[in-house]
């Protein structure tokens, strides 16, 4: 790594999270944080001063990150989405939720807490227009983005001197959303829907803000068609 602020960005392997990853790419060395070690490190040949960076984000600890002596940014975009009626959702589909979309997301946090306070760091939290309003079918999933939702309001509050940016996108063109539209029933056109590098670009410009602002919220919505 160099003397660049150093950001690091879970779920980079495809999506949402590689779009944020190649928008700061020209800005901070990153650590490319996942599971899917072979996606990661073509992403990280791909990107000047990247790394792979793979772990269970479900099972984190101390000695995962033990090499990491700088952190400006961490960005969260990491999540799951198990759809249906909440009568049909069982215990586990709630833990799974629960377990990757909220309780990752503030262990990892919490693990880099002191990173983030030396520098006066970021927190980017990607959530969802399930974070604002819940739909019938969608229950279980925009629990947890309220909660995620919860837990950057409350962040913000806790830690005066780290900025806190929660992200609201609407539907966006991802592997994630393929999966989404399957579990409706539905076809999967990305014409139709928003494209990641517009998310990206979007933390970006929260991130890159001048040392006097602090954008808590951005909503990304697709335009009319």
């Amino acid at each position: 790594m160099s003397d660049r602020p150093v950001a690091l960005v879970t779920g980079a392997s495809s999506g949402i999270g590689s779009a944020i990853a190649r928008s700061l790419a020209s800005t901070h060395d990153l650590l490319l944080g996942g599971r899917d070690e072979t996606s990661l490190s073509l992403l990280a040949a791909e990107l000047p001063r990247a790394q792979a960076w793979p772990f269970d984000l479900t099972n984190v600890a101390g000695a995962d990150l033990a090499a990491v002596s700088r952190l400006d940014v961490i960005v969260h975009s990491a999540g799951i989405a198990l759809l249906g009626p909440l009568a049909e959702a069982s215990l586990d589909d709630w833990r799974r939720t629960f377990d990757v979309n909220v309780f990752a997301v503030a262990e990892l946090t919490n693990l880099v807490l002191p990173q983030l306070r030396a520098a006066s760091g970021h927190v980017v939290l990607i959530n969802s227009g399930a974070g604002l309003n819940a739909n019938p079918g969608w229950g279980v999933y925009a629990a947890s983005k309220f909660a995620l939702r919860a837990y950057a309001d409350a962040l913000r509050g806790d830690e005066p001197s780290l900025r806190v940016t929660t992200v609201y996108p609407g539907r966006t063109a991802t592997p994630m959303q393929e999966d989404v539209r399957r579990q409706e029933g539905g076809e999967y056109d990305p014409s139709k829907y928003i494209d990641p590098a517009s998310v990206g670009r979007a933390v970006a410009s929260a991130v890159l803000a001048t040392p006097d602002a602090h954008i808590t919220e951005i909503n990304v919505r697709s335009r009319p068609h």
